[in-house]
């Protein structure tokens, strides 16, 4: 997910949790560990300031949202909250695992997946059920934020977080909406293809099915009460040389072995492949190539 919806996601936790009783300090740390949590693993950015191999797209979202580091991201976070802040409690801890945990597998569900098994598998796993800004997150937070600001907070002091927790269902529950829909479409099409990939669409049901068979990439668009129609039919060269292209471009390797399948481009003036599931108005913006000019 983008950046503002971890955000969101960490303030949904941190209204979600009963105060009553809490100190201002104790508050301040809650925040801090709902919103840290929700954001460090994206920590990997950084990784960018020193790639000189061209391997970003496999570190960005790789380590650092693995399932296996969820408690060791919460611990530093408990630890942080506890020196600055005082707090001791558990609840921290737990908090903070919660946000570091939501963080890591809400990225699974759309088409730009995690490193969630790292480092046992180098597998990016990607269910591409959810766009990468989801408005309808956005909707759903907004209009809870609402609620529980001028009618459960205005009724019943200490009452709004019972307005986050149900926050938190609709959104599991538009996750799992979503993702049977998107599972009904993949299942429809894996029969017709060797490879089946999916990619969701801003408006809510809607995906695109990316199927390959061969050489041949196509890409169908709809949903599960619509039909599928035919958006593109590519074409792939598998024969190509593609060594010469990790020669030259070290990038179009990393973007091989982070993508479920690429499309080849392999004519008079490039060498490439890009990802089809990122194919809009006839080109894809997830594209590594290299010029034959001179060669």
């Amino acid at each position: 997910m983008d950046t503002i919806t971890h955000t969101f996601f960490g303030l949904v936790l941190y209204g979600a949790v009963n105060k009553e009783g809490m100190t201002r300090k104790e508050k301040q740390a809650l925040l801090f560990t709902a919103v840290a949590g929700s954001q460090i693993p994206d920590i990997d950015v950084i990784s960018s300031w020193w790639d000189t191999a061209g391997r970003y797209q496999m570190w960005h979202r790789g380590l650092t949202h693995s399932l296996f580091l969820v408690p060791v991201w919460a611990a530093l976070i408990a630890l942080i909250a506890r020196g600055v802040w005082g707090a001791k409690s558990w609840l921290f801890f737990g908090l903070g695992t919660l946000a570091v945990f939501i963080h890591n597998t809400s990225d699974l569900f759309n088409a730009w997946g995690t490193g969630y098994l790292e480092p046992f598998s180098t597998r990016r796993v990607t269910f591409g059920t959810i766009p990468i800004v989801d408005l309808m997150f956005w909707a759903i937070m907004l209009a809870g934020w609402v609620w529980a600001r001028f009618r459960a907070g205005g009724r019943k002091r200490g009452t709004a977080f019972r307005v986050y927790r149900m926050v938190g269902l609709l959104l599991v529950l538009h996750v799992a909406v979503q993702s049977a829909q998107g599972y009904m479409l993949y299942k429809q099409a894996s029969p017709k293809y060797e490879e089946v990939a999916l990619s969701a669409d801003f408006v809510p049901g809607v995906f695109t099915v990316i199927g390959k068979s061969g050489d041949r990439v196509e890409l169908t668009k709809g949903s599960v009460w619509t039909g599928l129609k035919p958006v593109a039919s590519l074409a792939s060269k598998e024969g190509a040389d593609l060594d010469r292209l990790f020669a030259e471009n070290p990038a179009a390797r990393t973007l091989y072995e982070w993508s479920p399948f690429v499309v080849i481009v392999d004519d008079d003036k490039q060498l490439g492949l890009y990802d089809p599931r990122f194919y809009r108005n006839g080109q894809s913006f997830l594209f590594e190539y290299m010029e034959k000019q001179g060669l």
